[in-house]
């Protein structure tokens, strides 16, 4: 559930710093103004969500910041004692949040009487899955692909005895002092490799390329607008997100230290170093803009998933039942708002020409994403890499939601259709989102069925229509398969 925490990095601190260094004017490839984002945000998103940020539900995140480099030897984890992260003992973390990913959204899902009364149902309702080794481990190859297929991200095992529970308001986004060559590296590693570039196009203002006279990256634009919506998009995202972790730096900075008490505070000194326009070639402004796109994409993911919070059967689970309802009031007035803003983000603009290029273009977008989000396990400041893992994860789940989850609009449920018979089973016991069908149960029934295929999905699930052979052409059964952010 990524997409939650998307809560924490959902402020644009562009307040803190004089008006006159500030952007203005309409995005590239959308039709909205930053004028109106500023507003919006400012008085009907900032509030709400700084005060989101406080509860027990939003401040636990659970990571692996121990995974090794895949790419390159790692240089050593930072010394400097700002880069620590402090785990937060178990003993400390709410119940709801230790009861895993399956079962946070509702406190009978975390009742032993309810979770006996789930597996009770499993049993009585099981599928003979009497089947040979080989049909078996066909089975694990094939749903070990399938997860494989549709995650934009490399996701942590929280089962990892290396995992451990973080939290985040004792861990903040600031600047820690980490940069240098190992910081570049990784930077140079995701623009370079993974924003569909080619190595005889540079970067402005990149340290690493070589010198270009008076060219001011007015090359490397000119090459950018050439590029097809989707590449440019993938772009201007990973810029985005460039500037919210520099902006987050400038707005948090060491500014002194006395008697071992450090002090925090805005650093316009580092901030114009990063945005001014003068200071930046012209650069700075253009990456404040795709920080805005960043956001925009970011509200338009709220917007989407909101149905599935709004639903009275999900609770946000902590164990502290008044706390818990009072956040989700807060969450639920915040996704009524991103409802309410008139010029969101239009997803379905991409991917949307021929069908068998487009298929492989959005593959080659997840697969980029992905890989993105493995250089995360190369920063070398643990706490810029807790930020990293979190903010990458966080993006890969807003574009899963809006590039791969479609669905029609109504009432989320799984049912069951017979010629003779119509049963619903609304899974409200077992809380969303463990299904009352085990994903083994559902591989053996589709493989007795020798034809499955996928009619469509939705925000909070795969939807997988399955022909029972040439029995009836009537009767079938959707199923509904969990994904998870």
């Amino acid at each position: 559930n990524g997409l939650l925490f998307l809560l924490f990095t959902y402020d644009i601190v562009l307040v803190l710093f004089p008006q006159e260094l500030q952007v203005t004017g309409v995005l590239d490839d959308c039709l909205c103004d930053i004028d109106s984002i500023d507003n919006f945000n400012t008085f009907k998103i900032f509030p709400k969500i700084k005060k989101l940020q406080e509860r027990d539900y939003f401040r636990y995140y659970k990571v692996n910041l121990k995974r090794p480099c895949p790419f390159w030897a790692e240089d050593g984890h930072c010394s400097i004692k700002d880069c620590h992260v402090e785990p937060c003992p178990e003993s400390k973390i709410p119940v709801g949040i230790k009861a895993g990913s399956s079962n946070k959204y509702s406190k009978v899902a975390n009742s032993t009487k309810e979770l006996e009364d789930c597996e009770q149902a499993n049993k009585l309702g099981a599928i003979n899955s009497t089947l040979s080794n080989q049909s078996k481990e066909a089975f694990i190859d094939w749903a070990r692909y399938d997860d494989s297929q549709d995650h934009f991200c490399e996701l942590d095992d929280e089962r990892s005895p290396a995992a451990q529970y973080v939290d985040l308001l004792l861990n903040p986004e600031r600047y820690t002092g980490y940069k240098g060559s190992s910081a570049w590296r990784v930077w140079n590693s995701i623009y370079e490799e993974n924003c569909f570039k080619p190595r005889s196009v540079y970067r402005p203002l990149n340290p690493l390329a070589p010198s270009r006279g008076e060219d001011d990256g007015e090359s490397f634009y000119t090459w950018l607008e050439g590029l097809c919506l989707e590449k440019r998009v993938f772009y201007k995202l990973i810029s985005g997100l460039h500037a919210s972790i520099n902006l987050h730096l400038c707005a948090n900075y060491l500014l002194e230290e006395t008697w071992g008490k450090p002090s925090w505070g805005p650093n316009m000194k580092e901030f114009k170093r990063r945005f001014d326009p003068v200071e930046t070639k012209g650069e700075g402004p253009r990456r404040l803009k795709n920080l805005y796109f960043l956001y925009l994409i970011e509200l338009r993911a709220l917007s989407k998933v909101a149905p599935y919070f709004e639903r009275s059967i999900v609770d946000l689970y902590t164990g502290n039942v008044e706390e818990d309802a009072d956040t989700k009031t807060l969450l639920l007035n915040i996704f009524q708002d991103t409802r309410s803003f008139p010029m969101h983000f239009d997803e379905k603009s991409m991917f949307a020409g021929d069908k068998k290029g487009a298929k492989s273009l959005k593959e080659e977008f997840r697969l980029h994403f992905k890989n993105i989000s493995r250089i995360m396990d190369c920063v070398g400041c643990d706490k810029c890499r807790l930020w990293g893992k979190l903010q990458v994860c966080i993006l890969s789940s807003v574009l899963k939601l809006l590039l791969t989850l479609n669905f029609p609009p109504g009432k989320l449920q799984v049912f069951s259709t017979v010629p003779s018979l119509f049963t619903e089973i609304e899974d409200r016991k077992c809380g969303f989102p463990a299904s009352s069908m085990k994903k083994m149960n559902i591989l053996n029934l589709c493989y007795m069925c020798k034809n499955v295929s996928p009619v469509c999905v939705n925000d909070f699930g795969f939807i997988v229509f399955v022909s029972i052979g040439t029995i009836s052409d009537s009767f079938f059964l959707f199923l509904f398969f969990n994904v998870y952010f």
